[in-house]
């Protein structure tokens, strides 16, 4: 690889080797379970078990793509990609990363923010879980326990942790929030089982065109 090209570049480059590579990694899985047991499914009934849940997948993975990418910055992206769990850990560290240091993920700077914050955010969620397995293996059975007292606070975590996060850009951005949160609302009492996914792209899709709306009315300045 040429030492000149820009960080834009390289981050690319490295990007889409490692987005190959796990890519690979995880059709390795099946296929040498595959060739050590010598079973392989039948392509037809593979291809009609997948196309009831492929147009689904698809298309959730095309808005992400769409819906992560500005928000998160090419490097951020690509390193959330590959690790997994972008709406519930990825994206909140790294919004709060860029907040914190106030700047843009469309910047080198907020590029760089970014992808350090997911990059600690993978590590330390690796190191938790392991931690986390080995000491409290023999108490969960009996804090998720239909009975116990603390077992309803583990169905609230995501909420709680998004609505954490969002409470300080509602109260900031008060004014553009209030018509994506009623749009989301309004979605999901009509299509409750609607993806995490589909529905981040329709509010963020929503936020711009009520931003440029009220800008237009000058109800906001830049």
């Amino acid at each position: 690889m040429n030492k000149n090209k820009s960080f834009t570049d390289k981050m690319h480059f490295w990007g889409s080797v490692w987005s190959i590579s796990a890519l690979a990694v995880l059709y390795c899985v099946p296929l040498i379970f595959s060739l050590y047991y010598n079973v392989f499914p039948q392509f037809s009934v593979l291809l009609k078990a997948l196309a009831a849940v492929i147009p689904i997948y698809w298309g959730t993975a095309i808005v992400e793509v769409i819906t992560y990418t500005p928000m998160l910055g090419a490097g951020g992206t690509y390193l959330s990609f590959v690790t997994g769990n972008i709406a519930n850990l990825k994206l909140p560290c790294a919004m709060n990363a860029m907040n914190r240091a106030d700047v843009k993920a469309t910047s080198e700077e907020g590029e760089v923010i970014s992808t350090i914050a997911i990059g600690a955010s993978a590590i330390t969620t690796t190191v938790i879980i392991a931690v986390g397995v080995l000491a409290f293996l023999p108490v969960i059975p009996y804090i998720t326990a239909e009975g116990s007292v603390i077992k309803p606070a583990f169905e609230f975590v995501i909420p709680a942790l998004f609505g954490a996060l969002g409470a300080s850009y509602f109260a900031k951005y008060w004014k553009l929030s209030i018509l994506p949160i009623l749009i989301g609302v309004i979605v999901y009492i009509f299509v409750p089982s609607l993806p995490v996914g589909t529905m981040l792209f329709v509010t963020i899709v929503v936020s711009l065109l009520g931003a440029l709306g009220m800008y237009k009315l000058k109800w906001i300045k830049e």
